[in-house]
């Protein structure tokens, strides 16, 4: 199996590396991420410029754009040689119910969908490294599943670890994303000439946590696989917008 691997934490994030290393038994891994911290890119991809590949001592391969770049370059024309599967982490920080949407973790995973490969993002649940190894021998398990016996191809998985020893773990649960309350509010500061400047507020809290959700599952010490897909179109809205339309 030849897998790619990307992040959206910078090349240099510990993640990446404890990602890559539990990989390496399944087969050949190529690392591509970003020069740099890209957390809340979204699936922005870099049209205003060209962009650069480099390439680090420890062999991985960083670009100075999105994580999306990194998986659409690596795709596209960066090597020869096709992969079999995209994955994405090992997060600093969960990435769960609404933060799917802004994740640069989930969209690297979902570039790599959009292009027909299966794909699985992983996050670990809160910033810091305590637990590290134990996020690595869960991702070790689920892609040793993956090889074993693959969900029809493409797929999408945005899987989310408690931040906890391995051995704490009460096992893997399939769910749905939840919801959050709205982002706090901006803290409003000003720079050296004295200009108003404006920090994005933090996450707001759970909003929709119950059973069968992300958030419950990490609550209730699991790990969260929710399988995730591209299509926004509102088909419970369809008939409606179209009787609008009629009148």
């Amino acid at each position: 199996m030849r897998i790619l691997v990307s992040n959206d934490d910078g090349y240099f994030a510990p993640g990446l590396a404890a990602l890559a290393r539990a990989l390496t038994p399944f087969g050949e891994v190529v690392v591509v991420a970003p020069e740099q911290n890209r957390s809340g890119a979204s699936n922005s991809l870099t049209l205003d410029r060209p962009l650069v590949v480099s390439t680090a001592q420890n062999g991985f391969y960083y670009v100075n754009g999105t994580p999306t770049d990194c998986v659409h370059i690596a795709l596209t024309g960066m090597f020869q040689e096709p992969f079999d599967l995209v994955v994405s982490g090992i997060n600093n920080g969960q990435n769960m119910g609404d933060d799917t949407l802004y994740s640069g973790t989930v969209a690297a995973a979902m570039e790599g969908f959009l292009f027909g490969l299966p794909a699985i993002a992983f996050s670990l649940a809160e910033k810091g490294i305590d637990h590290l190894d134990s996020a690595a021998k869960v991702a070790r398990d689920v892609i040793a599943r993956h090889a074993e016996q693959a969900l029809p191809t493409p797929f999408l998985l945005n899987v989310n670890i408690p931040n906890l020893p391995y051995d704490d773990i009460k096992g893997i649960v399939s769910t749905r994303l939840g919801k959050r309350h709205p982002s706090e509010p901006v803290f409003v500061s000003a720079n050296p000439r004295g200009e108003k400047v404006y920090w994005i507020g933090a996450v707001g809290a759970a909003r929709d946590a119950g059973p069968g959700t992300d958030f419950y599952a990490l609550a209730n010490a699991r790990v969260s696989i929710t399988a995730l897909r591209v299509d926004l179109t509102d088909t419970t809205l369809l008939s409606s917008v179209e009787t609008w339309l009629a009148k």
